[in-house]
């Protein structure tokens, strides 16, 4: 897709961090397929944040040698710098896996 899924780029802009477009600008695909479609998107979200739980452990408490508490007030501070980034990423993640792109429907779609 070529079309901006989020109105506003940044993330960081908690105002309008949940806001997004209903379909896209350049094919008309539906971003929100069915009600309460992103609600999945918390598993994708769960697996980022363990992931970075780890990135974070390895890099700090083994890499670093930093004692416990050190390494979670690391980690407390890199998820919640990196929340709002992870939600977006976790609902594009979620959209792809179920919204596949068909360039002859959306001809379709934009056609009068």
């Amino acid at each position: 897709m070529e079309g901006n899924i989020y109105p506003d780029k940044n993330p960081y802009r908690l105002k309008t961090l949940t806001h997004f477009n209903r379909r896209c600008s350049k094919c008309a695909q539906n971003f929100e397929p069915e009600p309460n479609f992103y609600y999945g998107a918390m598993y994708i979200s769960y697996a980022y944040t363990v992931a970075i739980f780890v990135l974070v452990y390895v890099f700090f408490g083994v890499l670093l040698d930093w004692n416990m508490w050190s390494t979670i007030t690391a980690l407390a501070v890199v998820l919640v710098l990196l929340a709002p980034l992870i939600f977006r990423i976790s609902r594009t993640t979620w959209l792809s896996f179920f919204v596949k792109f068909d360039r002859e429907e959306s001809k379709k779609r934009l056609e009068p």
